[in-house]
């Protein structure tokens, strides 16, 4: 019976590692790199684990990872105002291996400031 439970937790054990490997941890970020950009959203996903949207800079389109649903709302920032065509600034840190891809940390919409952290 021991062995079986063993098993058992030894099971969800590797279900569980296997699970948060799914999940894109921030030790992925360069935290020593800050990033600071204005440009115009293209297209955002308001959706967990992580809001994310496509903002044109230049000649370059990022993925920037935005904070969770819940927390983007108790900022105050509602799917509403992360439009296509919204101009938008935005803080973080660069992806370590993914090009183009971007942890904000604070973002600026309309002159006012949120913090993501």
């Amino acid at each position: 019976m021991a062995t079986r439970k063993n098993a058992f937790a030894g099971w969800f054990f590797v279900l569980g590692l296997g699970l948060a490997s799914l999940h894109h941890g921030w030790t992925n970020y360069d935290q020593s790199k800050v990033l600071d950009f204005s440009g115009t959203i293209q297209k955002a996903t308001y959706e967990n684990p992580h809001v994310t949207a496509q903002v044109k800079a230049e000649d370059t389109t990022w993925t920037v990872v935005l904070a969770p649903v819940s927390r983007m709302q108790s900022r105050g920032v509602r799917a509403a105002v992360l439009e296509q065509g919204t101009a938008i600034r935005v803080v973080g840190y660069p992806h370590k291996q993914v090009p183009d891809e971007m942890r904000a940390e604070r973002i600026f919409l309309d002159d006012k400031k949120y913090e993501l952290r």
